[in-house]
């Protein structure tokens, strides 16, 4: 069996000292401190939304403008104390700012300071909802977070055929609106083939707005087929990800679970595994001394 992957980013753990505690509650939630700052984050993430959200409601903020721009720099205030916590922790503090939920992190902080020079960029605080991909472990949710990384290898792994797939869809997508254009004419709204072309997407992934529609018999009748071959453009790609998914559980092990090395960080270990994969030391005995310190 191939070495598993790592299914999130590591970016090193220090070896002892304060770093490390402060590593412990923040990138890890199996203690009763990580546990609570990551559902305290989340809590500071919905909250920070739901400001932005008011904000742009001109009654609320007429009434309470002054108390939402305040709520603002308070979680915008906090945020900024986390990202500078998250790269004094790390080993790697260069890897984790420029990594994906590094940049969400920078993000989240930045529209606040920028809206002192463009007012309208707070509005771009909403990203922070982003982060809560990271903090969804907190719940106890290991098999989604297993099988999104699933989702992600298999959908790269089925990439070229996807494209292929996609490839001939816009091919028929431009003879049928073409087809479309000659046959119902710019008499019945079919002005010009991208506006047929933008019929046919519409009408195939049975969206069907109606704000375009076919005149003719013989318009009805491609029409009618469009909708049929829209039930197999929804079908294809997801036999494609499936069968690609399938593949994957046989030749990575489908008993390979979420656990963590304290040592390393290193994740996809199986439920028999004694020692890292990474770093060969004991899991029993790591998560043991991890278990204390929480405790501790």
């Amino acid at each position: 069996m191939n070495t598993p992957t790592p299914l999130i980013y590591e970016f090193g753990k220090p070896e002892s000292g304060w770093r490390r505690e402060l590593y412990t509650i923040i990138f890890e939630s199996d203690t009763r401190r990580g546990w609570l700052f990551d559902v305290a984050v989340i809590v500071a993430i919905l909250l920070s939304v739901a400001v932005v959200i008011a904000d742009s409601m001109q009654s609320v903020l007429a009434e309470h403008g002054r108390a939402l721009r305040i709520a603002e720099w308070v979680f915008t205030a906090l945020f900024t104390v986390e990202y500078l916590a998250r790269l004094l922790c790390v080993r790697q503090p260069l890897r984790y700012a420029t990594s994906f939920y590094g940049v969400i992190d920078l993000l989240s902080v930045m529209p606040t300071y920028l809206a002192l020079l463009w007012p309208e960029g707070h509005l771009l605080i909403d990203v922070r909802v982003l982060r809560l991909l990271r903090v969804f472990r907190i719940f106890r949710l290991t098999a989604y977070l297993t099988e999104f990384n699933q989702l992600g290898r298999a959908l790269h792994s089925s990439r070229r055929k996807i494209f292929v797939f996609l490839s001939f869809v816009v091919m028929m997508m431009l003879v049928m609106g073409t087809l479309m254009y000659v046959v119902e004419g710019p008499e019945n709204g079919f002005s010009s083939i991208p506006v047929a072309m933008y019929w046919a997407i519409t009408t195939m992934t049975t969206v069907g707005f109606g704000d375009i529609t076919p005149h003719t018999d013989f318009g009805r009748v491609i029409a009618s087929v469009m909708m049929l071959m829209g039930w197999g453009v929804l079908a294809v790609p997801t036999g494609i990800v499936t069968a690609e998914m399938t593949a994957q559980r046989r030749g990575w092990g489908a008993s390979s679970l979420f656990r963590r090395c304290g040592a390393c960080g290193a994740d996809g270990h199986a439920e028999e595994a004694a020692f890292c994969w990474r770093c060969g030391v004991s899991l029993a005995r790591e998560a043991e001394a991890e278990r204390r310190r929480g405790d501790g």
